[in-house]
């Protein structure tokens, strides 16, 4: 959604316009949940003055409750009315940052970490990262409670169109929806797996990027529900058929154009580009736990079912954790491959934008493009080929995390002591449960 440049009495004006009644202030916790203040229009003048507080204790991953009063500083340009009707009125949402009471930019909010990466991202140069997502979603039915069952809605697969695909209706609503909220819609289709679907939309700057991300959930799961469906984002909900990714496309940009794009150079990549490469492909392994983020996600990171498991590139193949598609100009971008829908929008841009930066900071050039099918290869051919795992637990990503300080620099002190402990908290329940798995296979034999 093209950014606008908002001010105060603009906001006020659409407000009547509008018939506004209630304003929707949205933040983002430590993992990645949106969070809502729903406020009636009344309090408009307090929030544009930044005088409006919540108490930030109860969110996780923020503060204790000796600190607990905080501000929510709304970002104009992140006005938007909702197309979907209220019965007591209109709501418009604005995007907030988090504020400490002494007017300080809150270090715990994911948002502001991303807004100080990106400083640092011009103070070397460059005007943008641009960031176009690739969100994967599965639909499945409700029950006559509305509970989520595993019910898949279709049986459709890559690109089918009805009847088979029975998702296409409310997927045709998502869009329209989107649309009139501003989206450019580049593709929507069905995705690979049944009751699997993926909507694409334009590039952006990397914060206004990740704000597109958590309002694109939002009305994914708002308008399945009016289809009778329940729309997730966990990354392998189901065994035996491929999981949902976010693919990120990435660009950084200039005041020349973009800084990726070099018609001279080998496979017209800058040679920005190919430390920017270098430097995701050293750090990968320790930011998988900031885009990979949860128990789940390395169901999803298994050989056989299209994601990624190798840490390598490729300008021609599908199978190594970065990809350089074919475009070039303006269009000339990396695709990585292993980013799934529950990681935090703001966290994962930040820690890949650090990654890229730290390549070119430092000239880290990456190893030879690896241009045949790496699940074919054997250990011995992947090393040969330097050619690394990504970690397969949630506890080896985060122990790679921990071992990597620019990681440690991308998150910034406070939100990476309370995602590692998080993290940590996340593995060790997991470890305690007992999965139908483990009663199948080893109750009777034992």
């Amino acid at each position: 959604m093209p950014r606008k440049d908002y001010t105060k009495d603009d906001i006020r004006n659409m407000v009547k316009s509008e018939h506004v009644e209630f304003l929707r202030l949205m933040f983002t916790d430590l993992l990645g949940s949106i969070k809502n203040v729903e406020v009636p229009v009344s309090q408009l003048e307090k929030l544009l003055d930044h005088k409006l507080m919540f108490d930030g204790s109860s969110i996780d991953g923020f503060v204790r409750i000796e600190e607990s009063d905080m501000y929510l500083i709304p970002d104009l340009a992140t006005w938007m009315v909702f197309p979907w009707g209220s019965e007591h009125g209109k709501v418009a949402r604005l995007i907030c940052e988090v504020y400490t009471s002494d007017g300080e930019p809150f270090a715990g909010d994911p948002r502001n970490n991303l807004i100080r990466v990106m400083n640092e991202m011009r103070s070397a140069g460059f005007t943008a990262f641009n960031i176009g997502p690739e969100p994967e979603f599965f639909l499945f039915k409700m029950d006559e409670n509305g509970e989520p069952t595993l019910k898949l809605n279709d049986k459709g697969s890559y690109f089918d169109l009805a009847p088979m695909d029975l998702g296409e209706n409310c997927r045709r609503d998502i869009v329209l929806e989107m649309e009139k909220m501003g989206f450019e819609v580049e593709a929507a289709h069905h995705e690979v797996a049944p009751g699997q679907h993926e909507i694409d939309f334009k590039y952006a700057d990397a914060l206004e990027a990740a704000d597109n991300i958590q309002t694109f959930k939002l009305v994914v799961k708002t308008i399945a529900r009016k289809y009778g469906l329940f729309a997730t984002f966990m990354p392998k909900p189901l065994e035996g058929i491929n999981g949902s990714g976010m693919h990120m496309n990435m660009s950084l940009s200039t005041a020349d154009g973009n800084a990726f794009y070099d018609p001279d150079g080998e496979l017209q990549l800058s040679q920005t580009a190919y430390y920017f490469l270098g430097g995701l492909l050293a750090h990968a392994r320790a930011f998988t736990a900031v885009v990979n983020p949860i128990v789940n996600s390395y169901k999803r990171l298994v050989p056989g079912f299209e994601a990624p498991v190798y840490v390598a590139w490729s300008g021609s193949n599908r199978s190594p954790l970065v990809r350089v598609p074919s475009a070039r100009g303006n269009s000339t971008r990396l695709e990585l491959r292993q980013v799934d829908p529950a990681a935090n929008p703001y966290l994962a841009i930040a820690a890949m934008l650090e990654a890229g930066l730290d390549g070119v900071r430092h000239e880290i050039t990456p190893n030879d493009s690896v241009d045949r099918n790496i699940y074919s290869m054997n250990e011995a051919e992947r090393e040969d080929n330097h050619i690394s795992n990504l970690p397969d637990n949630l506890h080896n990503a985060t122990k790679a995390l921990q071992a990597d300080p620019t990681m440690r620099d991308a998150l910034g002190d406070h939100l990476y002591q309370s995602f590692v402990e998080a993290k940590k908290l996340e593995w060790a329940s997991y470890r305690q449960s007992v999965t139908k798995w483990e009663r199948d296979q080893y109750l009777e034999q034992y």
